[in-house]
Formats: C-alpha cells, sequence, structure tokens
C-alpha cells in the first residue's frame, strides 16, 4: 500500500512538473509511433494522405469518433484499442489541461495585477481610495464612454475591481522601474495621483514627470506647500488642492454654494462644466459675440478661459478670445460639433 502510494506521489510530481515543451514532445511522439505502428499493420486508408492522418488521430483522441474512418486489419485493431486510444486521451486530456492552466494563469496575472496592460494614450489612476478611486473610476468612464482607456495602478494588496471595464496593476512603489513600465507610464495620456499621503503623491509625480515629461499630471494634495513645490519642479503638472474647508466656509456666507458646486461636478446630471479649445484656424471673435453665440445655438453659458497658464473667470465682454485659448463652459452635456465659423 504505501508502495502504491509513492508511485501515486511521483506520478503526480511528474505531471505538476511538465512543461508545454514537454507537452509538445509528447505530441509529437505520439503521432510518430502511432503513424509508425498504424503503416506496418497495413492502415494506409489511415496513415494516407498525411492530413487525413491527423484528422483520424485528433478525432479518435478526443473520443470524439465520428466513425468515418476506422481501421480493417486485426493487427491496425489491435494497434488502436491498446495504443492509438489509451495513449491519445491521456496526452489530449493533459494538452487541454495545459491550455487551460495557461489561460486561467493569464487571466488570474491580469486579475491580480501582475500582467503588463498593452495601452496607449491611456488615463492611468495612480492610488486607491476605496469608494471615493470607484466614484472617479465611473465619472471618467461616463466622460470618456469609447475613448481612452483607464488603466488603475495601486499598492494594496487586492484584486481588479472593476475587471471588465478597466485595466490593472499593482505595484509595491509608484516609482518601482518595472512595475511603472507595465502599468504604460510612458505612454500614458493623462496620470491623475491620488493618494492619501501627500508625500507618496509628490514622488509619484516627479517619477511620472520624469519618464513622460508632456504627459498631463494631475496631482491631489492636502497641503499646499508640496502643490506649490511640484508645481515649482513640474509646472505642466495640475496640482488639484483640498478645498472642504472653503467649500464650508462659503456655503456658512452664501447658504446652496456646496450644492452649486457639486452640481457643476456631477457628470450624470444637471448642467456641468466642461472646457474646449478654441481651433487656431477660427476667426477672430470677443467674449460677448462668443457668449451669445454658444447661449443661441447651444444653450451652453460661458464662464471663463485659459491662457498661457492663465485662468480668468467671468472675463469682460469686451475681451478678444484667441487661438488656441480653453474656454470654459456650463452645459446639460458635452458638446462636440461646435461651429466656430
Amino acid at each position: 500500500m504505501l508502495k502504491w502510494y509513492m508511485v501515486r506521489r511521483w506520478i503526480t510530481s511528474q505531471f505538476q512538473r511538465l512543461s508545454g515543451k514537454h507537452v509538445a514532445m509528447a505530441v509529437f511522439a505520439y503521432a510518430l509511433l502511432s503513424w509508425v505502428m498504424l503503416t506496418l499493420a497495413g492502415e494506409t486508408a489511415l496513415t494516407t494522405p498525411f492530413v487525413d492522418f491527423i484528422y483520424y488521430l485528433f478525432v479518435t483522441a478526443s473520443t470524439v469518433g465520428y466513425g468515418d474512418m476506422s481501421p480493417t486489419t486485426v493487427a491496425g485493431k489491435w494497434v488502436v484499442a491498446l495504443f492509438v486510444i489509451p495513449i491519445g486521451l491521456g496526452i489530449f486530456a493533459i494538452a487541454v489541461g495545459r491550455l487551460a492552466g495557461v489561460a486561467i494563469n493569464y487571466w488570474r496575472r491580469g486579475l491580480l495585477g501582475k500582467r503588463s496592460v498593452d495601452v496607449s494614450g491611456h488615463i492611468l489612476i495612480l492610488g486607491w481610495n476605496e469608494h471615493r478611486t470607484l466614484h472617479l473610476i465611473d465619472m471618467l468612464l461616463h466622460e470618456e464612454k469609447d475613448g481612452r482607456p483607464i488603466v488603475l495602478c495601486v499598492r494594496p494588496e487586492m484584486e481588479n475591481p472593476l475587471p471588465k471595464e478597466i485595466e490593472f496593476v499593482r505595484t509595491a512603489s509608484f516609482t518601482d522601474e518595472a512595475s511603472m513600465a507595465r502599468a504604460g507610464v510612458k505612454d500614458a495620456d493623462c496620470i491623475i495621483i491620488d493618494n492619501p499621503e501627500d508625500d507618496i503623491t509628490f514622488s509619484a509625480a516627479l517619477f511620472c514627470a520624469s519618464k513622460n515629461p508632456d504627459v498631463h499630471i494631475l496631482a491631489y494634495f492636502q497641503d499646499e506647500v508640496l502643490s506649490n513645490l511640484l508645481k515649482s519642479h513640474c509646472p505642466n503638472a495640475e496640482c488639484v488642492p483640498s478645498v472642504s474647508v472653503e467649500m464650508m466656509a462659503k456655503a456658512a456666507v452664501d447658504p446652496g454654494s456646496s450644492e452649486l458646486h457639486h452640481e457643476l461636478l456631477n457628470t450624470r446630471k444637471g448642467m456641468t462644466q466642461y472646457a474646449v479649445e478654441y481651433p487656431a484656424n477660427a476667426h477672430h471673435t470677443t467674449v460677448n459675440a462668443l457668449f451669445l453665440r454658444m447661449k443661441t445655438d447651444y444653450d451652453a453659458t460661458l464662464i471663463g478661459l485659459r491662457r498661457d497658464n492663465e485662468v480668468m473667470l467671468n472675463p469682460a465682454l469686451d475681451a478678444d478670445i484667441k487661438p488656441n485659448d480653453l474656454l470654459f463652459y456650463i452645459a446639460d452635456e458635452r458638446i462636440d460639433d461646435f461651429k466656430w465659423d
């Protein structure tokens, strides 16, 4: 009994060590021996042409058994009964199991964030704040729809929270070369950094800027000092400060202000704030003319513009609109078909 147990353990360990190379060699050896024995048995109808032989082996080993091809000689029947069928069943089961294992391992690696993502021009989110991050992803998915892919890169031990909608990468540090390369930091179009710890946000922003100097970086800070420090090192970075205290103070003086700001940021209902670039080839115009045109034709309200990294809120009506100005407006939905002429 003990010997049989040791034999079973040895067989199991050998099967576990089988690699794709070993399986391929076993399939080749099985096909070669089957062809030789069937040829010696006089089963020329099963061995020629070669395509029919391969077809017969697959049908037999997979237990499909259509019955359109079968041995006719006595020796051929013994070869099929004692070698082709039993050995073929074992090898077929091993090959299918191996392929299934590879597919499951590939899927699990993606779910656990251990696989490289094959995307470019994507939105890369660094950090995990549970419901806050899920809400951020939900708003981005609604805004982007069929636009840029979204990749979530986190440090905690967790699985992809939205496996059907986003890509996922796990890393020990947001400054780790290999892990960040798997997340496609060099090919990202926008990087959002949102961590509970400002120092990690700061170091992650510097690392991303060094790997992708032209990327649009959004970094959330609770400490305004680190926010200003990052701007001094990365002028292209857009730092988002915590405005909870300011919001409470504003709502205390002007009741309803918090609801108004929430409405402007909500992408799923009510009027929302959007931005669009004024084309370089569009005609010269003023705030007054564009304000009336947008309100009349699109029911949108022009509220400000950005020029040379400076935002002008509620600009004067006689102010000029220049090419490549970023225009901020309020509308029910994003407007993608502005007629500028």
